[in-house]
């Protein structure tokens, strides 16, 4: 009697179904992490590495140091900001945060 229970109870156990496998539930957490973390974050470093490239006198820029200032002449690595009358600082074009055209 005993036997014929434990045996009933085994048959009548429910898979795990497709989530129940912990290497699934690991590969989607990776899917989930590189298309809501990493990828929209490289995109956005694409478009900002284009942006830094085409700069040009006069873009309104914003450096990672906070500084606002406006393009006065970009040079291959370095661009020379405007922050007020009279004061000219330069550059590297990696410390550029943000750019806002003419």
């Amino acid at each position: 009697m005993i036997f014929q229970t434990s045996f009933i109870l085994a048959e009548t156990a429910a898979p795990g179904g497709i989530l129940g496998n912990p290497l699934i539930m690991l590969v989607v957490m990776v899917v989930m992490f590189y298309f809501l973390l990493i990828r929209p974050q490289q995109m956005q470093r694409k478009e900002l590495n284009a942006r830094i490239a085409a700069l040009q006198s006069g873009d309104k820029v914003v450096l990672t140091s906070g500084l606002y200032g406006i393009i006065h002449t970009v040079k291959e690595k370095t661009v020379m900001v405007k922050v007020a009358e009279g004061t000219m600082l330069e550059f590297d074009k990696a410390a550029v945060a943000t750019v806002q055209k003419k």
